[in-house]
């Protein structure tokens, strides 16, 4: 993504979220099962109806269980595999230790299986010690892009790091998401933001119903504003 370059990131957990987000002018998603517990791996198959439903780019989460520490590596590392193998050609993931810094053997671990894929570091970072010095070593660890809002609680809290974050040169790319309201929108394009990420703003139903191609459509048009 150029630094002029705006891109709007949808949440999809299925096909027709995929056809309707791209039918709003979404540029990316990011698939994701089980937004109960904030975005856990899906499915092969759901992988491959997405795949085949949108020519989007397609972000896949690689997430287990809640919270952010990688559990069971072994099984993650072999869902990454499957996943991989059903066309996954991006990824999302994120995992701190105990101390709250990033868990660079984790990270490692899972690269190993995406031999040089694009990924997200996503909003484990907002729950790092340092989120700052995180960021820096995510861009030693070769991360493309940084799904923050800033805070644990929200854009609307994480401002403040946000603008940081979004003043740095070198690095991944910074998207911004996690509670992101309308309103916002200008202030962080003005501070450098280019990327933007929605999930239940494009759902007026709640997330029980399908994304809505008018209201991904209005935000395109914020975002590119």
């Amino acid at each position: 993504m150029s630094s002029k370059t705006a891109l709007l990131e949808v949440i999809a957990l299925g096909p027709e979220d995929a056809q309707r987000a791209q039918e709003g002018g979404a540029d990316r998603l990011e698939l994701v099962a089980d937004m109960a517990r904030d975005g856990l791996t899906p499915s092969e198959q759901t992988v491959r109806d997405v795949l085949a439903a949108t020519d989007l780019p397609v972000r896949v989460m690689l997430r287990a269980a809640d919270g952010f520490a990688a559990g069971d590596l072994d099984a993650l590392r072999a869902d990454t595999a499957k996943l991989v193998a059903a066309g996954a050609r991006e990824f999302v993931f994120g995992f701190l230790t105990e101390d709250r810094e990033i868990d660079v053997d984790a990270c490692r671990a899972l690269l190993k299986e995406l031999d040089g894929a694009k990924w997200t570091f996503h909003r484990a970072i907002d729950r790092a010690r340092d989120p700052l010095a995180a960021f820096d070593v995510l861009t030693e660890l070769g991360c493309d892009t940084v799904l923050a809002a800033g805070s644990p609680h929200g854009v609307g809290s994480g401002l403040s790091v946000l603008q940081q974050l979004a003043r740095r040169t070198e690095g991944p790319s910074l998207l911004v998401g996690g509670g992101l309201r309308a309103q916002q929108v200008h202030l962080l394009r003005a501070g450098g933001v280019r990327g933007l990420h929605v999930g239940s703003a494009v759902r007026p139903g709640g997330w029980a119903s399908p994304v809505d191609a008018a209201a991904v459509r209005e935000w395109a048009t914020l975002v590119n504003a």
